[in-house]
């Protein structure tokens, strides 16, 4: 590596594919860049020479990305993959294929050089942008929202309800577990089954007859939420070191 990473890209849009290769093109640190725009290409090229880092689209017909990982988990000396995808769901299953880093499209190039850096250093697992935008639908819309206008997340069987601080409301089809564990590094605190709360927009922390309840930034009012008994401790813990 000290020659320079030799990177392959993978991803079965052009568009997508040209701009990954001229963006990590303007980077010093990369001796080598291959294109591949399907999983099976990826891996005739894997085949026939040898790279450092793979840059790996996730929904692709036939072979998907993720199926290109747990290929690439059976090799000697795999090369380090970094996930590369327009949607957050999939960021559970990253963690669990040991990927460096999970880049949400559309690629920044600042975010781009970042993964380079966490390759090069080894990363320790895949991480999401401080204040990634999350794509919503609305009357047919696709629109985009940051994390930081999040306030609460409410489960609703294999979907969930991102609740914001204007008030609004948006259906996501993630399960309440996957974003607890891509988000908790982000300041999102689990206080009930059905339940993922910004710490950042508590306002209130109420304690009555031995219950817990918060209330949360919605709109031009709060919203009180209940916590289980089992997260209260922990959500006393993480208020206590908020305000340290």
């Amino acid at each position: 590596m000290s020659q320079g990473l030799k990177i392959l890209v993978v991803d079965d849009e052009r568009p997508v594919l040209d701009e990954l290769v001229y963006l990590l093109d303007r980077d010093d640190r990369i001796s080598t860049i291959t294109a591949a725009n399907s999983g099976a290409e990826a891996l005739r090229a894997l085949e026939s020479g040898e790279v450092d880092v793979i840059f790996l689209d996730i929904a692709m017909p036939g072979i998907s990305g993720l199926d290109v990982a747990r290929i690439l988990g059976q090799f000697k000396t795999p090369p380090k993959v970094i996930f590369v995808t327009a949607h957050e769901n999939h960021a559970v299953d990253a963690f669990e294929l040991n990927a460096v880093d999970y880049l949400l499209k559309p690629i920044r190039e600042d975010r781009l050089r970042e993964s380079v850096r966490r390759a090069l250093e080894d990363g320790a697992g895949p991480t999401l942008e401080s204040d990634e935008s999350i794509a919503v639908e609305l009357a047919g819309v696709t629109r985009f929202i940051s994390r930081a206008q999040i306030a609460y997340v409410e489960a609703q069987g294999d979907y969930v309800r991102l609740h914001t601080t204007s008030g609004d409301s948006h259906l996501l089809r993630t399960p309440l577990t996957t974003l607890e564990q891509v988000w908790s590094p982000h300041g999102f605190v689990r206080i009930h089954r059905s339940h993922l709360v910004a710490v950042a927009h508590i306002v209130e922390v109420r304690m009555q007859s031995g219950r817990c309840s918060i209330l949360v930034e919605s709109g031009n009012a709060s919203t009180e939420l209940q916590v289980a008994r089992r997260h209260t401790r922990g959500l006393r813990d993480l208020q206590q070191d908020r305000h340290s």
